[in-house]
């Protein structure tokens, strides 16, 4: 009687010990549930900034990208209705100069409105800078793969250089855009709909931008400008990161958007043989710079049409 009575006792306990563990685990499961949620939430005005280029196995996966838009200012320093009004600036010298004969035409309404007008830059050169390896590190098939990586971001940047001035700095802080050799981050997502977590593919690039506030030389007031970001893996093959390299690019440079064809180096997705830039590609870059924005104008600046 003793015996049955002590194994009953022991089965008790351990039941009570069961519980107790799966009410724990439940308990953890709901607090980490909870904590990417809020993760998700507090991130949406990042992700309005940020434009994601995947890199697709295949040519018919198309992308869905965030809105890119975001501003980035001081609140304290101007009030929404003191942004300058958009006005066009004068186009750059290769761009005045570039004729297409050919009819092949564009594609700009696939680029992106924002809430400041196009990514038009104004101040010329576009400063650059491009990451290199640091220190006097032993010579070694990582440092050799470093090496090529700058070299196929750095011919990007020279084929760009034809059709808008460009400079490599060698500062960081000195750079209107950053590129960094880095991995872009995975961003996982729950879709509100069905509750379950959206596990994103591992992606090549990455560009994001950012809107500041330029002194302009020895003006009092402040323009309203750009700043850009692009982030692209170590682990492509020579051929990818300057294909990458020059997509991405063409983003910063003011193409906002993608072209639906893949013979131009803007198509959404990498193909087996990436395009170089193609006549497309700088007819939207051309009629880009033909429009309206706000960067490049004083907080200050009015239309001719107001007084």
């Amino acid at each position: 009687m003793k015996t049955t009575t002590g194994k009953l006792g022991r089965r008790q306990s351990n039941g009570r010990r069961f519980r107790v563990l799966g009410l724990a685990i439940a308990t953890a499961v709901l607090v980490i549930f909870t904590q990417l949620q809020r993760v998700v939430a507090q991130r949406g005005s990042v992700e309005q900034m940020r434009h994601n280029y995947r890199i697709m196995s295949r040519v018919t996966d198309k992308e869905i990208a965030p809105t890119p838009d975001s501003l980035v200012v001081a609140a304290a320093e101007f009030s929404p209705s003191s942004l300058p009004a958009p006005q066009t600036h004068p186009l750059p010298t290769p761009l005045t100069q570039w004729q297409d004969d050919t009819g092949n035409g564009d594609y700009f309404s696939e680029v992106k409105l924002t809430s400041v007008g196009y990514l038009v830059w104004s101040q010329f050169p576009v400063k650059i800078y491009v990451e290199r390896p640091t220190g006097s590190a032993a010579p070694s098939a990582s440092l050799q793969r470093f090496h090529n990586w700058v070299d196929a971001v750095l011919q990007a940047v020279q084929e760009w250089s034809v059709y808008l001035p460009l400079e490599v700095v060698s500062q960081p802080e000195r750079a209107d855009i950053l590129i960094r050799r880095s991995r872009p981050p995975l961003q996982a997502s729950i879709n509100r709909e069905t509750g379950k977590l959206n596990l994103p593919r591992a992606r090549s690039a990455e560009t994001r931008y950012e809107f500041y506030l330029r002194q302009a030389g020895n003006a009092p007031e402040k323009v309203l400008a750009q700043r850009f970001t692009i982030q692209l893996s170590p682990d492509q093959t020579i051929e990818y990161t300057l294909a990458t390299a020059r997509h991405e690019l063409g983003h910063a440079l003011g193409i906002w958007g993608h072209s639906l064809l893949e013979t131009d180096t803007m198509y959404f997705s990498q193909v087996r043989n990436p395009p170089k830039i193609s006549p497309r590609d700088i007819n939207t870059l051309k009629r880009v710079y033909q429009q309206p924005t706000r960067l490049g104008w004083p907080l200050t600046s009015k239309s001719s049409g107001e007084k």
